[in-house]
């Protein structure tokens, strides 16, 4: 590892072959987005793809992805067609709006994500490490599980400031753990041009774990809205949120609204934290030498970690952001025309899908040195760092950018370091994990490694 010609390459999906009948694209994506994608996009500029009803376009050229997501954002709105699928469960919600809504929403929420705010939820985010810690235990351990433990304890406690083992809080999480199971990322609609009325053909156990885990929240927020009408409120993310008004209207979220963006930020903060940190502890197991100088700076932290500690953990952060790289959590990102384009001399007519792909931008031939290697010290070379200019996108880029990019790099930095300080994490012969796709870049059959305590 002290050499980077010498990184170690972690498990890639197989690519599909170059050209496939429509039907067999379909069945490859319901199953798992990235095998069903060709080989040639890891070193393609763009790539065309036609259907009966809509052409897409994959855009892996820099300057392309600048200007969808940041010279003209507002021509390149969010596809309604991703939407159709995750509609149950988000409803209105920041996530999937476009234009004015969702500007209204982002000037609401964004500021309970500022800095001074994180500083301020990071005593909820600590404790939540340490019952992560806590939980671990020795042996052969699934680590997607407990890292889903983990972040939904995070999500609870830094929003409304009860602990995973809170009841509501635990029926949430397990609802939320059938809803994955039931909820394919295809839908009809994303394929076909159906109105917005037409039904969307959900399963029916899709739709009844989105109705339980909306209900849920419902209970929440309504209990948030009494305690802030008698003053007992406690000064975390939902109460911030729920109190803000719009500077423009003076307006606050209506409760049904605030629902809508619970939903998001537990869906966005849960499961896309799992994924990356279930995905760091593996490239730990695979590089003992890495996992030691984690283990080693995360000494800095102490019994009682602070903010600042968090700071001092470079090599951690670049262990992390190197695990973002590899498995990005959300693989792609659709957004549709509103005008007619160029993209590098070929017409693009209205309503085309604009796919923009952090995993294959992430793993791009022509935009990174030794794309599929695992190699933390590339993020401290002049290489490394022009490369992630033009081609790390985990968290979107330009006004859509997560707007809890920065909570989550301190929440996985944190746990991934406490983690480590406390655990060996090894592999399981034979056990190695193989990435797919369906809400976020998961494990086939989860990441099962070997942990004893150090």
């Amino acid at each position: 590892m002290d050499e980077f010609g010498r990184c170690p390459v972690p498990p890639k999906p197989q690519p599909r072959a170059d050209k496939v009948s429509l039907l067999g694209y379909l069945r490859l994506f319901r199953r798992d987005i990235l095998s069903a994608q060709p080989g040639r996009l890891y070193r393609a500029w763009m790539a065309e793809f036609r259907t009966p009803f809509f052409r897409s376009y994959m855009c892996n050229d820099p300057k392309l992805v600048d200007l969808v997501l940041k010279g003209r954002p507002d021509d390149f709105p969010k596809s309604n067609r991703i939407r159709a699928g995750l509609e149950p469960l988000l409803g209105n919600s920041v996530f999937v709006t476009n234009g004015e809504v969702w500007k209204r929403q982002r000037r609401i929420i964004d500021p309970a994500f500022e800095g001074g705010r994180l500083r301020d939820t990071f005593p909820a985010m600590a404790a939540a490490a340490r019952a992560a810690v806590a939980r671990m235990g020795e042996g052969e351990v699934e680590v997607e599980e407990q890292m889903s433990h983990a972040a939904a304890d995070v999500i609870f406690r830094t929003l409304f400031s009860i602990p995973i083992e809170h009841e509501v809080a635990a029926r949430v999480f397990q609802e939320f753990r059938r809803y994955q199971r039931t909820q394919p990322i295809l839908n009809l609609a994303a394929f076909l041009p159906l109105p917005r009325w037409f039904p969307r053909f959900h399963r029916r156990s899709t739709l009844q774990s989105a109705q339980v885990i909306r209900r849920l929240i419902t209970d929440l927020t309504e209990a948030r809205a009494a305690e802030i009408a008698a003053g007992t409120a406690p000064d975390d993310l939902a109460t911030k949120i729920m109190t803000t008004p719009d500077p423009l209207t003076g307006e606050t979220f209506t409760p049904a609204e605030m629902v809508d963006q619970v939903a998001i930020f537990f869906l966005a903060g849960h499961e896309t934290s799992a994924s990356a940190l279930a995905w760091a502890l593996y490239l730990c197991a695979m590089c003992p030498d890495v996992q030691e100088k984690v283990a080693e700076e995360a000494d800095l932290l102490g019994d009682a970690p602070d903010f600042a500690a968090v700071g001092r953990l470079k090599y951690t952060r670049d262990v992390f952001r190197e695990a973002l790289r590899l498995y990005p959590p959300v693989p792609m990102m659709v957004r549709e025309t509103t005008k007619d384009e160029d993209f590098r001399g070929r017409p693009v007519a209205p309503g085309a899908q604009v796919v923009l792909s952090p995993w294959h931008l992430q793993r791009h031939e022509r935009l990174w040195d030794l794309p599929d290697a695992f190699c933390p010290h590339r993020w401290q070379t002049a290489a490394g760092r022009i490369s992630a200019r033009e081609a790390f996108l985990p968290f979107s880029a330009g006004p859509r950018v997560c707007t809890g990019a920065g909570f989550a790099m301190i929440e996985g930095v944190l746990l991934l370091a406490m983690l480590v300080r406390s655990y060996r994490f090894s592999r399981i012969k034979g056990q190695d994990p193989v990435p797919q796709a369906q809400l976020t870049v998961r494990a086939k059959d989860g990441i099962r490694l070997r942990v004893t305590r150090r």
